[in-house]
Order: C-alpha cells, then structure tokens, then sequence
C-alpha cells in the first residue's frame, strides 16, 4: 500500500522559511516524477514545485523562494521555503505519479497523494 506523509508545516512569520518533506512508503519513487502542491482557503489546488528525471519545476510565484529535492535513499521530497509570504499559507500537498520515468506536467490527479500539512505565514 502506497502512503505519502507530510510532515514540516506550521506558522511562521512572513520573511521566515520552513522545510517540508514528504515520506513516501510502499514503492519507491526515485524514478517517478513528484510534486508539491497547495490549496488555500477557498482557492483550488495549484502546482507549487515539480521534480524529476528532466528537471526542477517551480510555479512564477515561487521561483528563487522555494527548492525542491529528493533523497532516494530515504524515498523522501522536501520543499525547501524561503522568503515565506502571507500569500504562500495554505495546506501542502505531495504527489508522485503513478508511472517511472515520467516528467513534468504529469498527470498528477491520477497520482498519489498525501494528506497534506498546513503551512501559515502571518503577516
């Protein structure tokens, strides 16, 4: 059974940083392309981050704020937050496709996902 879980969310104040990571069990992802996405109150789910075989993926909105990376070895993904704004709260999701070798854009609904974390930066 696959299972993604979450872990690093909390309140930070604007300007601080924050590391997610995601813990992945079950299977290994290492050749699978994963991501990391967020939804806000109210707001749909948005692409945050994307890592793979081809290459890092950020949102406009992210970019030269947020790192993503991965340790095989521990099957984990983290996101790395820097420069955090009021603008980036919201719960954190990670997702990984369901098929190796992939790259981004995947096809992230039919992918796996975590629970998510929650991630609040006051102003």
């Amino acid at each position: 059974q696959v299972q993604l879980v979450e872990t690093g969310g909390g309140l930070v104040q604007a300007g601080g940083s924050l590391r997610l990571s995601c813990a992945a069990s079950g299977r290994t992802f290492s050749s699978s392309a994963m991501g990391w996405f967020r939804q806000a109150p109210g707001k749909e789910r948005e692409f945050v981050a994307a890592l793979s075989w081809s290459g890092r993926y950020y949102a406009d909105s992210v970019k030269g704020r947020f790192t993503i990376s991965s340790d095989n070895a521990k099957n984990t993904l983290y996101l790395q937050m820097n420069s955090l704004k009021p603008e980036d709260t919201g719960v954190y999701y990670c997702n990984a496709d369901n098929t190796p070798y992939s790259s981004w854009p995947y096809p992230y609904n039919s992918g796996f996902w975590g629970q998510g974390t929650q991630v609040t930066v006051s102003s």
